[in-house]
C-alpha cells in the first residue's frame, strides 16, 4: 500500500508513520508536513533511513505544492490527514491559521484526492467538535456544537469531507479521537507541559479548580484506531476513538505529580480559567469496536508513568522546543542545577549543543 500522510512530523502523525512502517512491510509512506512549530523532523528519525519512507515539506493549504508532491510520488492508495493547528489557547488568541490549515487545507486535500484518483482519505478529527457533554457520551450522530475557534475549524473540515462524499463520491472516512497523550507530544499540551515543568523545577499552571473532564487516549491506541478506519472503515462514516479514561484535570495533574514523586502544594498554582473552557467531553466508541474491531488497549496508570518517564529520558528533545532561543544557556543552567543531585545529568546535551 502506498500512503500519503499529511502532518506526519507532528505528534500523532509521526507515531502513525513509525508504527505503520514497523507493522506493514509492504507499505510505502510519503510524509507531507509544513514543519510549523509543532512539526519536528526528530520525530521521524527512527524511520529516516527506511527506503519505504519519503518526506516533502509542503503546506496543505498550498494547492500547487500539494499537487506537485502528489504527482512526484505517483499512484497512491490512500491519504491520511493529521495536519492541523490544534492548540485551543492559540486559536483563541488568533484563529486565522486554524481557518487556513484546518478548513481550507482540508478542502485542498479533498480536491487533490479527487483529482489524483487516490482510493481513500482519512480525516483525523477530534471529540471537541461535539462540544461540552453534560451527561452520557456523544455518539457519531450527535449534533456538532464546537465552542472554540479550534473545534469550529475541525467541525468545518468534517462537514466538508462528508459533503465531498455526497457530492463527488469521494471515499472519505473520519475519526474523532479524544485527548491523546504519549511520547513526542509538543510541550504546550497538558501532559508534556506539566511533566517538563516539573523536571525544570517550575510550577504547574492549573486552570481554575481543575474540574474539567477529558477522556484520555494513548497515542498508540489512537494510531491503531486510525489504521483500522483506513483499512476497514466504511466510506462516508465517522468513528469515535475514545480511551475510556475520563479524568478531571486535577486527577491527571495528580498522576503526573505521582510519577515524579512530587507533591501538590509545592508544585501546583491555580491560574485564571481560559474563555469558553468546556467542562466535559465524552464520546461513545461502540461503533469503532463493532465495525472496526478497535478497542483501546493501554492501561492508563502504566502508560502515564511511561510517558512521564519518556520526557525524563529525552530532555534534549523537549528542551530544544521549550528553549529554542537560549538552548545553550539553558543547558548550562540545567547542568549547574543538577550538580550533586544525581549521577545522570545530561552532559551529552551540552556536548551536542556545541557540535
Amino acid at each position: 500500500m502506498r500512503v500519503i500522510v499529511c502532518g506526519g512530523a507532528g505528534f500523532i502523525g509521526s507515531a502513525f508513520v513509525r508504527d505503520m512502517l514497523a507493522e506493514h512491510e509492504d507499505w510505502e509512506i510519503l510524509v507531507l508536513d509544513k514543519l510549523t512549530y509543532a512539526g519536528n523532523m526528530e520525530n521521524l528519525e527512527p524511520v529516516a533511513s527506511d527506503s519505504r519512507y519519503a518526506f516533502s515539506k509542503v503546506d496543505i493549504a498550498d494547492p500547487h505544492a500539494v499537487r506537485e508532491a502528489l504527482s512526484a510520488f505517483g499512484t497512491a492508495d490512500a491519504l491520511v490527514n493529521f495536519a492541523a493547528e490544534t492548540h485551543v489557547d492559540r486559536s483563541i488568541a488568533d484563529a486565522r491559521a486554524f481557518l487556513t490549515t484546518d478548513v481550507f487545507g482540508v478542502h485542498v486535500l479533498l480536491e487533490a484526492v479527487r483529482d489524483h484518483g487516490i482510493g481513500r482519505m482519512v480525516q483525523v478529527s477530534t471529540d471537541e467538535v461535539y462540544g461540552p457533554i453534560r451527561t452520557g457520551s456523544a455518539a457519531e450522530d450527535a449534533p456538532l456544537n464546537p465552542t472554540s475557534p479550534y473545534s469550529a475549524s475541525k467541525a468545518g473540515a468534517d462537514l466538508q469531507a462528508l459533503a465531498h462524499r455526497v457530492t463527488y463520491g469521494t471515499d472519505v472516512v473520519i475519526t474523532r479521537g479524544s485527548n491523546t497523550y504519549g511520547p513526542y507530544q509538543y510541550p504546550e499540551k497538558l501532559v508534556p507541559l506539566f511533566a517538563t515543568n516539573l523536571l525544570e523545577g517550575q510550577r504547574l499552571p492549573l486552570y481554575g479548580e481543575g474540574l474539567n473532564v477529558r477522556d484520555w487516549l494513548h497515542v498508540d491506541d489512537h494510531v491503531r484506531g486510525v489504521e483500522a478506519a483506513l483499512l476497514h472503515g466504511s466510506a462516508g462514516q465517522v468513528y469515535n476513538l475514545g480511551g475510556g479514561h475520563e479524568l478531571t484535570n486535577k486527577q491527571i495533574t495528580a498522576a503526573i505529580l505521582a510519577a515524579l514523586g512530587r507533591t501538590w502544594d509545592e508544585c501546583v498554582e491555580r491560574v485564571a480559567d481560559r474563555p469558553g473552557h468546556d467542562l466535559r467531553y465524552s464520546i461513545d466508541s461502540t461503533k469503532a469496536a463493532r465495525e472496526l474491531g478497535w478497542v483501546p488497549a493501554a492501561v492508563f496508570d502504566d502508560e502515564i508513568k511511561n510517558t512521564v518517564e519518556w520526557y525524563q529520558e529525552h530532555i534534549e528533545w523537549w528542551a530544544r522546543l521549550k528553549h529554542s532561543d537560549d538552548f545553550e544557556e539553558w543547558v548550562d543552567r540545567w547542568y549547574a542545577s543538577r550538580q550533586g543531585i544525581d549521577d545522570e545529568s545530561p552532559t551529552h546535551i551540552a556536548q551536542e549543543s556545541r557540535g
